[in-house]
């Protein structure tokens, strides 16, 4: 479904014919998400809003049945919805399945279908911004949530050779590295094992919230060991230079932060909501301001 213009990319106002999109996660009021999408409706001239909304683990079913119950046309799920989400939709692109994590889900005439948009933005942004192919990489993939399951798969399926999977709670570091064992040779590991492939990583992706703003002093893993030629990718994007990225910098190591996925994400939502070309500069302008105010 096309969402139509209505205006000039001036802006258009709240009225019974608005088109609403929302938020759905637990935390939300850190997100941008808000400030890009309404800015990209505007750009495009449609009548369209999209605000978060504070989910409370234990009322997500009752938020999505909301999703009908309103006629929102699209929603984005965050921290902590992304795997329960899937039990509430009517259908789940085939992607998103093997992922098994939603962060997009879309209304068909009351029919919500979930999608997986965060590993797609997120090889594009690391090609696009870090000039990186990840065929034939090594790559260590640090946390085994929502979020990485989906960088995860991209991963994968765009041809990296090895993965390593590290995660504070084991058990979903190897349902994580089982899961993706089809696509590509994937290992669990612990934490206290990373001496033992440190010469052999090429890529280093970190996709839990440590380092995330306020608690920006803080850093995951040791990093004396990082190098030159070495990729370090953080999904953070508040702040833009974390932690782990200027430590990565200062031992020669490429540093790529996670605007870039978070945008890319946001763009491939666009674009399944509206039938519309997303306005990526415009959205990344709009975040990127936000974040030096």
């Amino acid at each position: 479904m096309e969402q139509q213009a209505v205006g000039s990319g001036s802006g258009v106002g709240l009225d019974s014919q608005t088109v609403l999109h929302g938020l759905f996660g637990d935390p939300v009021k850190h997100s941008k998400s808000p400030l890009m999408h309404n800015r990209a409706f505007r750009e495009l001239g449609l009548n369209a809003a999209y605000a978060a909304f504070h989910v409370d683990p234990g009322r997500l079913k009752a938020a999505v049945e909301g999703i009908r119950a309103m006629g929102f046309r699209g929603v984005n799920v965050t921290i902590p919805h992304k795997v329960e989400v899937m039990d509430y939709l009517d259908e789940i692109d085939e992607h998103a399945l093997a992922i098994g994590a939603v962060n997009t889900i879309v209304n068909e005439d009351g029919r919500l279908i979930g999608y997986n948009t965060d590993g797609i933005g997120y090889v594009r942004s690391l090609r696009e911004e870090a000039g990186l192919s990840v065929q034939g990489k090594r790559v260590l993939m640090l946390g085994a949530g929502g979020a990485a399951r989906g960088v995860a798969y991209a991963l994968a399926r765009e041809g990296a050779e090895t993965m390593w999977i590290a995660n504070r709670t084991a058990d979903k570091a190897v349902q994580l590295a089982d899961s993706l064992g089809s696509l590509t040779d994937t290992r669990a590991i612990g934490y206290d094992d990373l001496a033992a492939i440190r010469g052999d990583v090429d890529l280093i992706v970190h996709n839990t919230s440590v380092g995330m703003h306020p608690n920006v002093d803080e850093v995951l893993i040791d990093t004396s060991w990082f190098h030159e030629g070495l990729t370090v990718s953080d999904l953070v994007y508040n702040p833009l230079e974390t932690r782990l990225l200027r430590e990565a910098k200062a031992r020669g190591a490429h540093a790529h932060d996670g605007l870039g996925m978070f945008i890319y994400q946001g763009v491939y939502a666009f674009e399944y909501w509206t039938g519309r070309q997303a306005p990526v500069a415009v959205m990344r302008e709009v975040v990127e301001a936000s974040l030096r105010a």
